[in-house]
């Protein structure tokens, strides 16, 4: 058996991922379809919607064959650890292949590119390393260093469009870890990934989850750009807990946590640097709203998104040793979340293969990312009611889903 590997997020799971999912069973010719999915919070330092057993049922519904957890240390990074940590996943998990949406649509523009990148690795990691030392962003940092190597002109990738940033990520991560990796890319059908307008039948998942904070989920428009079962795990998941995830949920909760914070345990925190924590300290004075308080600290610096990873870091009590150690050391096991019964099929013949043990739900294991993951869930869960709260949690020593 053959599989094709994915790395996703479905928050939540629309008609554009379904588009990338039976294309990449098409190009890949591949017998199963793995997703290595973000768990509760996103690569741009956002809580998800929904948490993800909720999506992890969305995307097995809809016949994604096994889904894996990204690591929360791995998954609220910059796009490339996220991209590593999704590959190295996806080697361990004995993937053919790959399959990724982009912008460019076309694998030679990302192997032609990659090659330069490759012939010119040097003097990008000089500019990238002295970029990054001035206290720049590593999206400017990177870009800076890509156009140092001539990477922005017309006959290379496009590497200020977000998809194709990731893109090239898991041509790089590829590259160190297992080269006979076969990489496929299809291009986004219709919407841009920030696109805050629902465009029928391929929206953004931006502008669906605008939608269902403003109109909720019975609007006809949403009804329209997601498939039935998505709809029906969202219903099920507001009918249960009361709320969608957005960092308003989180803001007062933050903001008590930055106030009774010692300055010195905040400095610890992963991504502050540079005395930041003195504007996050004063402005968590000022700000009334979660949005002012983005408002108030972003600069050209500390974009939006740097801003919010750190604001998860603080909210789940990760420090920078702790990352640091986990970046060392190979993963101590990989979370699966659900599976299908070809998936299962899949696991039982790589089984003797696989080197990282696949856990079907928390337990008692002497690891750092256990202790992290576990950390993470109860951050959270931590804006539900106390009974809700309890009940939810207990869905992390449970099964997988299973279809």
């Amino acid at each position: 058996m053959q599989a094709c590997g994915l790395v996703v997020e479905y928050n939540p799971f629309h008609h554009g991922h379904y588009y990338h999912l039976q294309k990449a069973k098409k190009i890949s010719g591949a017998d199963c379809i793995i997703a290595v999915m973000s768990g509760n919070f996103l690569q741009r330092g956002e809580p998800a919607i929904i948490d993800k057993f909720s999506r992890t049922k969305m995307a097995i519904d809809q016949g994604i064959d096994i889904v894996i957890e990204l690591p929360y240390f791995s998954v609220v990074q910059h796009s490339d650890l996220f991209s590593y940590g999704a590959i190295h996943i996806l080697n361990e998990l004995l993937v053919s292949s790959i399959c990724f949406g982009s912008e460019d649509g076309d694998i030679t523009t990302f192997q032609r590119s990659f090659n330069h990148y490759k012939v010119n690795q040097s003097l990008f990691n000089n500019t990238l390393k002295h970029e990054l030392s001035l206290g720049k962003s590593f999206p400017v940092a990177n870009n800076k260093a890509f156009k140092k190597i001539g990477m922005d002109n017309t006959n290379q990738l496009d590497l200020m469009q977000p998809n194709n940033i990731l893109g090239f990520g898991y041509l790089k991560a590829i590259e160190t870890i297992n080269p006979n990796i076969q990489p496929f890319t299809i291009q986004r059908k219709q919407s841009n990934y920030h696109d805050k307008n629902i465009t029928k039948p391929f929206a953004s998942a931006t502008s669906i989850r605008d939608t269902l904070l403003s109109n909720g989920v019975t609007n006809q428009t949403i009804s329209e750009t997601l498939p039935e079962r998505s709809i029906a795990h969202l219903t099920e998941y507001k009918q249960k807990t009361g709320i969608w995830h957005t960092w308003e949920e989180y803001f007062s909760l933050l903001q008590y946590r930055v106030l009774t914070m010692d300055k010195e345990v905040l400095k610890n925190i992963h991504g502050v640097d540079e005395g930041i924590e003195n504007r996050i300290i004063r402005t968590a004075k000022e700000a009334t709203n979660f949005n002012e308080w983005i408002q108030l600290l972003k600069t050209k610096r500390y974009t939006q998104t740097r801003l919010q990873r750190i604001f998860t870091h603080i909210l789940t009590n990760t420090s920078k040793q702790s990352v640091k150690k986990m970046q060392q050391m190979p993963y101590p096991y990989m979370r699966l979340l659900g599976l299908s019964e070809q998936g299962k099929q899949y696991l039982n013949h790589t089984k003797k293969e696989r080197t990282i043990p696949l856990f079907t739900q928390f337990k008692n294991h002497s690891s750092l990312m256990m202790t992290m993951e576990e950390r993470v869930t109860n951050a959270y869960y931590a804006v539900l009611t106390p009974a809700i709260r309890s009940e939810m949690r207990k869905q992390e020593f449970k099964p997988p889903y299973q279809k």
